[in-house]
């Protein structure tokens, strides 16, 4: 297991569209064991194949709190099957996108089509945390960003912030 770089905004490979995967085997096991060494050492509670710059579709997922027990979850190919009417708004964050937090409108319960570590098909139906975390990592594999949901003025106001931490690493921003 080796902890990956994370891609952060502008990086377009974060607007790709992920590929399916065809067969899990050994590769694609260890780019999951990957995937959550990585995230567990960022402090994500999510992450996804194309965060670090591989344009497959993986999540990896554990929202369990410090107190709780590691509840690790990985979901091949999710396909968001259905979605709720009522609504949740979470203040979301996302480890391509540091240091910023947006309240998100999403649906409050999904039920989410997916393939296990066996390779065998599985439906979850989540709510709360789980079901936002899960429709915000389904949206990294379609290219899609939680600044995204913003207006194009406020998106390049928060991208540009980020190019310049980037150029001066030893800039902090309070």
């Amino acid at each position: 297991m080796s902890v990956k770089d994370i891609i952060t905004v502008p990086n377009d490979i974060l607007k790709k569209i992920s590929e399916p995967i065809v067969n899990v085997g050994i590769n694609e096991k260890k780019l999951i064991n990957d995937l959550f060494e990585t995230m567990y050492n960022s402090n994500g509670i999510g992450l996804a194949a194309v965060q670090v710059g591989i344009l497959k579709r993986v999540v990896v997922i554990d929202v369990s709190s410090k107190d709780e027990k590691k509840n690790p979850m990985s979901f091949i190919n999710p396909v968001i099957k259905n979605l709720s009417d009522e609504t949740s708004v979470y203040e979301e964050g996302c480890l391509s996108i540091p240091e910023t937090f947006i309240e998100i409108e999403r649906p409050k319960v999904c039920e989410v089509e997916y393939i296990d570590l066996d390779g065998k098909k599985k439906m979850i139906k989540c709510e709360g945390l789980l079901s936002t975390c899960l429709q915000h990592e389904i949206n990294h594999l379609d290219g899609k960003l939680i600044i995204d949901h913003l207006s194009k003025l406020k998106r390049d106001i928060i991208i540009k912030k980020i190019s310049k931490t980037k150029k001066n690493p030893d800039r902090v921003i309070v």
